[in-house]
């Protein structure tokens, strides 16, 4: 055929493997008994439509495979732009790569005992540990409160230091909302008690309810929060209405998410979850007492 002259042009050792290929062969005296078909034949469509389909299935695996580098380098920028956002360091203009480098420190922590521990900081992925079971530990009914099923052993945590002290630390934190599991950070001071931010950098909850959890303006109300109450116990957690700031406990309420009570109620779980003894509560009396 005319075009395969063309295409051998510019193909020609391999147009060679074809030409003396059994199987090309077959598919050549088919291809060319399905074009001598009438336009009207069923045949005809069928094959048509699914040698179309099977083009278009490998030029978009080639672009997957192609464009696989790009997604993960969106996604590592992505990730520190939220922590550079949680910790109060991203301005308009910033570099990310540079303010991240710069400014946030990666740790790496066993989540049982609170302790640091070495291993790969950049390459550990927590979210692809906690599905792994020899790196995840399994949540009985009663542990599992923020509905996560499993956790991760160890967890990547960042810090924010000035001159070695630190001045904030970030905690990745995650639980099953309405209708989707939320994942986040909570960045909180020295102290281990007074929040600083909170963000949600992967949700699907409804848009316009459960959604504003990424709104500024209800994120901005978490600024100041307490964790623990005196006892010790997680007593942060979201309320139904608006928070009355001149009754006591004001200082471990956030106002609950307008029509979204079962998101709000996802949060509040998430919070306690992670701030317990199950979740960071062992790292942070450490980070209190030795810094």
């Amino acid at each position: 055929m005319p075009n395969e002259n063309i295409m051998c042009k510019y193909l020609g050792p391999l147009c060679e493997k074809l030409d003396k290929c059994e199987h090309y062969q077959k598919f050549a005296r088919y291809r060319d008994k399905v074009l001598s078909l009438n336009n009207d034949s069923l045949e005809k469509t069928i094959a048509v439509a699914l040698s179309l389909c099977f083009v278009c299935a490998i030029l978009v695996s080639l672009a997957a495979v192609a464009l696989k580098p790009l997604q993960i380098e969106n996604k590592a920028m992505d990730m520190k732009k939220n922590i550079l956002d949680v910790a109060g360091l991203l301005e308009e203009g910033t570099d990310i790569h540079t303010a991240f480098a710069q400014q946030i420190e990666a740790k790496l922590v066993d989540v049982a005992t609170g302790d640091y521990v070495d291993g790969d900081v950049e390459a550990y992925d927590q979210r692809k540990a906690a599905k792994d079971p020899e790196l995840s530990v399994v949540l009985s009914k009663g542990q599992d409160i923020a509905s996560i099923k499993k956790r991760a052993k160890i967890a990547k945590v960042y810090l924010v230091k000035q001159d070695d002290v630190i001045k904030s630390i970030i905690l990745p934190v995650h639980g099953y909302g309405l209708w989707s599991t939320m994942y986040g950070f909570l960045a909180l001071d020295a102290d281990g008690q007074t929040v600083q931010s909170i963000n949600f950098y992967d949700q699907a909850e409804t848009p316009g309810l459960g959604g504003e959890v990424v709104n500024p303006n209800w994120r901005a109300l978490w600024a100041g929060k307490k964790v623990y109450d005196e006892s010790g116990q997680v007593a942060l957690g979201l309320v139904k209405g608006v928070v009355d700031s001149t009754k006591p406990g004001a200082e471990y309420k956030v106002d609950g998410l307008a029509g979204a009570t079962l998101t709000s109620v996802g949060v509040t779980n998430l919070v306690k979850y992670w701030m317990s003894q199950e979740g960071f509560a062992a790292y942070l009396d450490k980070v209190r007492t030795k810094g």
